[in-house]
């Protein structure tokens, strides 16, 4: 119920409304009452007493009680869904944005198919929770006392009979519903899987093509596609053996109610207009009961799926601006790592005791074997990740004490896997600001080496350039990337293995493009390729987490350490020496 009335008090904005749709309901619900109490005088003073003045007035009555009913329930059902998908809508940009805020750690921990689902199938089931099933029981709880009320007004013995009988049906209402959350948790863990597969293979398709790997792949779907099924059919039989068992004990009620006032009829000690009043007020009871009963499955599955919207919607961001945040509005002196331990969820250290200083406009490349750290190292200065002991200082004030926007406005990035997103050129160049204009656009995709390739497409820049960038080849999409962190302007980059994936003639015209970009900057390189590093200000060498060398190409080489076993056995494949490279 905590869950639930959670839900609930999103109705809080659309008060009026729902105020409104209350309205109507009750409205409806009076109606069936009064259908109900008709039955009597259209049989006693219209059938048997032949009175043509009550044939009118009950004609009349009924045609008013339908048009309102019909107006009302339109009413009711527009405000009620306009409720419920309003609350979704806010609930889905609201989940969709708290993922946003959450640090990298998150999104690594959860898969993007399973994200993808609580945004989706998740949500949905919330909107049918607090739509359809507020709608449920407030206008079927008004229906049911409305009619209790005529069954004990039109013969209260007969009602007592009735009231023993439909107690009954709680047992299996609660039961079905315990059973049917249950069974609604777990598919939506299996739709997420199912979601998580789809987006694997068919971002992945081209991998799964080159090693003939379709018939695998098919047999996994099927597999978690199978299981979907079986609890989908589970959630069926539930919902199906709930009615026809309601329907047994009800009907069983009924034949006694049936038989106990034929028997008061024939014995003259009631009327028949009383009796069908009263029979057809009982009827009349039936549906909203056996509503109310699937209305509870209704709401456990909203509860599971809420349960596991708010699982994320509770979870504090590892990385969110600090009380008193002050705006980083630039760099004029130098970034400050000091004594830096980083390790992931408590795992063993990938960083041990970093101290490095990095002056303004300086460019450091960051070299060693993989896992020794680098790329975490240069993701601690975004924050990305934040450090598990000591400090990073950007003119002496640490980043976990700036604004966590300015700090980022403040760094560009430039990394091996390219991002970009099925959009035109232009807006894939100008993501940091789509309002950027066409010439500062242009300016920026000369100084990248990519106007000449982008115009030869299509539609030049209004080209849209498919899902990840596939219509390009690596070295242009390494092209666009570099304009679009040109065109940010920031004062501090980071390069992480930006050539490292392209063949050597892309490389050449991506080098050229980077070194436009580090101009003036405050530039921190990775890179495999040690050649492309040779004219750092500084090298620093990491093994495993640690700076172990620390020095310009000539001086590194000089010493004959980890850095001039790293160039050797780079170029030993030339067959030269790697003194022959320095």
């Amino acid at each position: 119920m905590n869950v639930y009335m959670r839900l609930l008090k999103m109705v809080k904005p659309y008060i009026s409304k729902f105020i409104l749709a209350f309205v109507c309901m009750l409205a409806v619900g009076a109606t069936q009452s009064i259908l109900a109490l008709l039955v009597k005088p259209v049989l006693d003073d219209v059938f048997v007493d032949k009175n043509a003045d009550m044939l009118f007035l009950v004609f009349t009555a009924i045609i008013s009680v339908a048009l309102i009913r019909g107006v009302c329930t339109y009413g009711q059902t527009v405000l009620m869904n306009f409720i419920g998908l309003r609350i979704v809508t806010d609930l889905r940009s609201e989940l969709y944005n708290h993922i946003q805020r959450q640090s990298l750690a998150f999104f690594y921990k959860n898969p993007t198919g399973t994200l993808m689902s609580r945004i989706t199938n998740d949500v949905s089931l919330v909107q049918t929770a607090v739509s359809e099933a507020v709608t449920s029981i407030l206008k079927d709880s008004v229906t049911l006392v409305g009619l209790i009320f005529v069954v004990f007004y039109r013969d209260w013995k007969l009602a007592i009979i009735a009231m023993v009988v439909f107690p009954l049906t709680l047992f299996p209402i609660i039961k079905f519903g315990q059973k049917m959350r249950k069974i609604s948790s777990s598919t939506q863990v299996t739709l997420g899987g199912l979601t998580n597969l789809l987006q694997e293979t068919i971002a992945g398709t081209r991998i799964v093509k080159a090693f003939g790997m379709e018939v695998y792949e098919g047999k996994r779907f099927a597999k978690e596609n199978e299981n979907l099924y079986k609890l989908f059919m589970k959630s069926v039989s539930i919902r199906a053996i709930s009615s026809p068992l309601m329907e047994l004990l009800g009907y069983t009620g009924v034949a006694v109610i049936v038989f106990y006032g034929g028997y008061q009829v024939i014995r003259g000690t009631s009327t028949t207009g009383t009796f069908f009043s009263f029979i057809t007020a009982l009827l009349f009871l039936y549906e909203p009961v056996k509503r109310l009963a699937n209305v509870n499955i209704t709401i456990q599955q909203g509860i599971a799926g809420a349960l596991r919207v708010f699982e994320i919607m509770d979870r504090v961001p590892e990385i969110r601006d600090t009380k008193g945040a002050v705006i980083l509005p630039g760099i004029s002196q130098q970034i400050e790592i000091k004594n830096v331990t980083f390790s992931y969820s408590g795992e063993k250290p990938v960083l041990n005791d970093i101290n490095l200083s990095i002056k303004v406009g300086e460019i450091v490349a960051f070299v060693g074997m993989s896992g020794g750290g680098k790329s975490t190292l240069v993701n601690l200065i975004p924050r990305f990740y934040e450090v598990s002991e000591g400090a990073i200082l950007i003119d002496g004030v640490d980043i976990r004490g700036m604004t966590v926007k300015s700090l980022r406005d403040q760094i560009g990035i430039v990394t091996q896997q390219v991002i970009l997103f099925n959009d035109t050129v232009r807006n894939n160049i100008a993501y940091g600001d789509i309002r950027t204009g066409e010439e500062d656009i242009i300016k920026a995709s000369k100084a990248a080496n990519a106007h000449g390739f982008i115009m030869r497409l299509p539609q030049g820049y209004n080209t849209v350039i498919g899902e990840q960038g596939v219509r390009l080849s690596g070295g242009e999409r390494q092209r666009i990337s570099i304009a679009r962190s040109i065109l940010k302007d920031a004062p501090i980059l980071i390069l992480d293995e930006a050539t490292s994936s392209l063949d050597t003639e892309a490389e050449k015209e991506v080098q050229e493009a980077l070194e436009t970009l580090m101009k003036g900057r405050t530039t921190l390189v990775i890179a495999h390729r040690l050649s492309t590093i040779r004219h750092a200000d500084r090298i620093v060498v990491l093994v495993n987490g640690k700076i172990i060398e620390e020095g310009d190409h000539e001086s590194l080489m000089k010493k004959r350490g980890e850095y001039f076993r790293l160039y050797a056995m780079q170029f030993e494949s030339n067959g030269k020496g790697a003194y022959e490279y320095h």
